[in-house]
């Protein structure tokens, strides 16, 4: 743009000549009636709607007028206004701010004028730098004649009477609106509304409008018209009623301006149309985008969120506390996963889809955003599955874990009551000092009782090992009571500690008293010494008849009944040992009885009396029958679970090679496939329901599998197959179908938008699997020139065959993977046979809403689109910056460009 703050050289000029058209005009005007200018009621309205019309156009080099007169007399926005009208470059203004720059300025633009044919009649540069009114009204008035009303053509006439004959012709409908000029035709105000009503309906009640109400009507006109055309207000609703003749030229003047509005409208809703409907193509695309970004995100964030879950191993001190993580992890399985699956299956459904729509309306291939690619939700999934399945070996490993420490715990605290309730009393009875006043007799008999005490002590030195070895056991297993056990078996370890102690200081004291004493009392010393095992052995059979067992199979238990049965052979000597006992008790009584002996109590060798002996004999009795009944309902625990394994093993030999042979099936199904499409797709979708009518089978494989679980099943010999591999099997199949019925449903979408007939699609079909000789679904690269060639591409081994086909190759392989799929030669051959928009055409249409221009501005847009789609080319236009660029500017060709992937927006 030139800049109109300098000045230029002095002159001055009258105007002669006649121009095309607009002389005629301005000769019938008769010199455009200078005399009927100074009506001061005229000359008020041509002064109000010129300035009017002049800032309609300033407004977009960034300024105006606000006097007609003073505003133009340097020639700096006389030139600027003939540049925005006209579109083209006038000479330099020159600088300054004397008289003759502001005469020389003035000159350039009525030379401008003149050279447009405009016929200027005693209208000199200094009456316009002098602010002579009547000259420059008339000036505008000719500019306004020349750019806005001389090329109004209706019906082969032209200005004045090609204007007022577009306004009857457009006002005839309407009562009480007869256009036959340009000045009391107008007065009522029906005529303005009646063109505003008659192109733009919506903004006019016209019904309502009472012709006694001038002053109403032509408000409403001039305010919607200022409101919703862009056209601003000119005239005052009171210049014109208050008026007998309005001025002709300020009503023709406002009236061209309604012309110019409407008379592009059907030019600019074409347009428009073409730019809706690529947008409307650009936003739904985008809306999948962000679908599948926003399903991606959440998939991504489920599954980050569950690994950790499911990587978590810090185990539970209880076998309560692991039961309940395994009831979660149940949970997770039932209710928790499935859902996830099918959000899986969709997400790569829809990306299929969306590319599909993408490459149909030539737009550039989706590119998810980084870490949200189908392959990223695959990698995620398996690193899922992985974690998923350590997580169920885990919790597994640990409820057995925890079922041996319980039973250790358990054992643990058994072998130390028995051991403790042995050593009580022990201390005190080993610190007596009765041997200070005993007899002789009573003297040897508190060494050979000491002597049966230290056996005794011996015997449960065993006993003291495995306490502590169990506790050691328990310590390094990390049981949860392990600072109880370890308290405990050291009071135990210490006692026993003490027992050793006192057991040799009293020993010593014994034999030093010894020497002393003499009598020894044999049969009851070899009471004692018979006695101590036995009851020992009593007590370990009562041990071992009570003693905790766990078994996992049924080779388990029947190895301990075998081991009960041979205990039990053993009973019959033992009950000899037993009478052999208490016979030499009866005997050692039948000689004091003889020799009149009075023995002094009990045996003074051991505490083990008869009455122990018997008592401990018939509580080993009453164990045996009852560890016969444990034994034997372990045994009828055993057979059911060997039943549920052989249950769940029937069933999973039957559904694990069915699914096997439907992905085999299905595989086959994809290559094989004939008729319509849309019989393949009906074909494909009842193969699949009867994949899902399968489904009560998984789940009865489900529940036998969780009565397996229950029952803490471990192992199952009879089957090779898991519920895992049930299970990823049943979902690899479901995800397969899916994914093949979506190929087909894009092989339709391609066909149907691409106008691709089902016999040039079963010909393509057939020229595809023609030249698939593994049948693999793909074909590979001298594979595919061959079917080329059958079809007639000229790709033959040459320079020029050579270069052409690997152009074709990089559009069905973009990412040589060094295979042709199906779909990127449906998509090929499509291209081939159809047209889509391009890119020139959008930018043509958007030149067409800019006026010509080569930019276009916000108000432009909000005027010609829908206001959703005007928004969206706002935030995305980037501003125009050629050198004809004015505030606001936006590039539409660089948006249009980018709407075809050639460029970035």
């Amino acid at each position: 743009m030139v800049d109109y703050h300098a000045a230029g050289q002095p002159a001055s000029y009258q105007y002669g000549g006649n121009g095309p058209g607009i002389g005629d005009y301005m000769a019938q005007e008769d010199d455009w009636d200078r005399d009927l200018l100074l009506d001061p009621a005229w000359e008020k309205q041509q002064r109000k709607t010129f300035t009017a019309w002049c800032n309609s156009h300033l407004r977009k080099a960034g300024t105006q007028i606000e006097n007609i007169d003073e505003d133009f007399r340097d020639g700096l926005k006389l030139m600027l206004l003939l540049e925005v009208i006209s579109g083209e470059r006038l000479p330099k203004p020159e600088r300054g701010k004397m008289r003759v720059h502001k005469i020389n300025n003035v000159n350039k633009a009525l030379d401008f004028i003149a050279s447009k044919g405009v016929k200027l009649v005693s209208i000199g540069a200094e009456e316009i730098v002098d602010g002579n009114a009547k000259m420059t009204l008339g000036m505008i008035w000719t500019i306004i004649l020349r750019f806005a009303i001389q090329d109004i053509s209706v019906e082969e006439t032209s200005a004045k009477e090609g204007l007022l004959l577009w306004c009857q012709r457009k006002t005839a409908p309407y009562k009480n609106v007869n256009v036959q000029n340009f000045h009391i035709s107008w007065k009522d105000g029906l005529a303005f509304n009646a063109l505003i009503h008659r192109h733009r309906p919506e903004l006019i009640e016209y019904d309502k409008l009472r012709k006694d109400d001038p002053v109403t009507n032509l408000n409403n006109a001039f305010e919607v018209a200022e409101k919703y055309l862009d056209i601003p207000k000119m005239l005052d609703a009171e210049d014109i009623v208050n008026t007998a003749r309005p001025d002709e030229k300020a009503i023709m003047t406002y009236v061209s301006s309604f012309y110019h509005a409407f008379s592009g409208a059907q030019k600019a809703e074409t347009a428009a149309n073409r730019i809706c409907k690529v947008l409307a193509v650009n936003q739904e695309n985008e809306h999948l985008m962000e679908d599948y970004e926003k399903l991606a995100s959440d998939l991504l964030e489920w599954i980050q969120r569950t690994i950790p879950w499911l990587e978590n191993r810090v185990p539970q001190k209880t076998m309560q506390g692991m039961q309940q993580k395994l009831e979660d992890f149940r949970d997770y399985r039932r209710v928790h996963k499935p859902p996830k699956v099918q959000e899986k299956c969709q997400l790569e459904i829809n990306f299929n889809t969306l590319q599909t729509k993408l490459r149909l309306n030539n737009r550039p291939a989706f590119m998810p955003s980084e870490g949200k690619m189908v392959s990223d939700i695959n990698n995620g999934w398996q690193h899922l599955e992985q974690a998923e399945k350590g997580h169920e070996e885990w919790l597994l490993n640990e409820m057995r874990r925890l079922e041996r420490l319980e039973h250790l715990g358990q054992k643990y605290r058994q072998k130390a009551s028995i051991h403790e309730s042995w050593t009580e009393g022990k201390e005190a009875m080993l610190k007596q000092k009765d041997y200070e006043t005993a007899t002789l007799s009573d003297i040897k008999a508190l060494i050979r009782k000491h002597e049966a005490f230290e056996s005794d002590l011996a015997a449960h030195q065993d006993r003291v090992e495995q306490i502590a070895a169990i506790a050691q056991e328990l310590n390094e297993l990390d049981y949860y009571d392990s600072p109880s056990v370890n308290a405990r078996c050291q009071k135990i370890c210490d006692q026993w500690d003490t027992l050793g102690s006192l057991t040799h200081t009293r020993r010593e004291a014994l034999e030093k008293t010894e020497k002393q004493l003499e009598t020894i009392d044999q049969l009851h010393l070899e009471y004692a010494k018979r006695a101590a095992p036995f009851n020992n052995w009593m007590e370990s059979a009562m041990e071992d008849l009570q003693d905790m067992f766990i078994v996992h199979t049924i080779e388990e238990i029947e190895g301990l009944i075998a081991a009960h049965d041979q205990f039990k052979s053993t009973l019959p000597d033992a009950d000899k040992e037993r009478e052999a006992i208490l016979g030499i008790q009866s005997e050692a009584q039948k000689i004091a009885d003889y020799n009149n002996i009075k023995l002094s109590g009990n045996n003074p060798y051991t505490s083990v009396t008869p009455q122990i002996i018997n008592s401990k004999w018939e509580r080993v009795q009453q164990l045996v029958p009852k560890r016969d009944n444990a034994l034997q309902d372990e045994q009828s625990k055993q057979q059911s679970n060997e039943h549920l394994r052989r249950q769940f093993a029937s069933q999973a030999n039957i559904v694990g090679p069915w699914i096997q042979t439907k992905m085999e099936e299905i595989g086959r199904i994809s290559i094989e496939m004939n008729g319509t499409l849309e019989d393949q797709l009906n074909h494909l979708k009842q193969y699949e329901q009867s994949i899902v009518d399968y489904k009560p089978n998984i789940d009865v494989l489900e529940q036998q599998h969780q009565l397996i679980q229950e029952a803490l099943i471990f192992d199952n010999k009879h089957t090779n197959y898991t519920m895992e591999h049930i299970r990823v099997g049943w979902e690899q199949l479901l995800t397969t179908i899916a994914r093949t019925s979506n190929e087909v449903e894009n092989q339709i979408l391609t066909r149907d938008a691409k106008g691709i007939s089902q016999e040039q699609m079963q010909e393509f079909r057939a020229s595809f699997n023609h030249f698939d000789k593994d049948h693999g679904g793909s074909l590979g690269p001298e594979e595919f020139k061959a079917c080329l060639i059958s079809l007639g591409y000229d790709v033959e081994n040459d320079r020029q065959g050579d270069a052409e086909f690997n152009r074709i190759m990089s559009v069905v392989d973009p990412n040589n993977s060094g295979v042709v799929t199906f779909q990127a030669f449906i998509d090929f051959m499509s291209r081939e046979t159809t047209d889509t928009d391009t890119a020139d055409q959008v930018i043509a249409s958007f030149k067409v809403l800019a006026g010509d221009k080569n930019y276009i501005t916000a108000e432009e847009l909000r005027r010609e689109l829908p206001p959703d789609q005007a928004e969206y080319c706002i935030a995305r236009m980037a501003p125009y910056q050629g050198p004809d660029a004015i505030p606001g500017a936006l590039d539409y060709k660089s948006f249009s460009t980018a709407l075809y992937g050639e460029s970035d927006l």
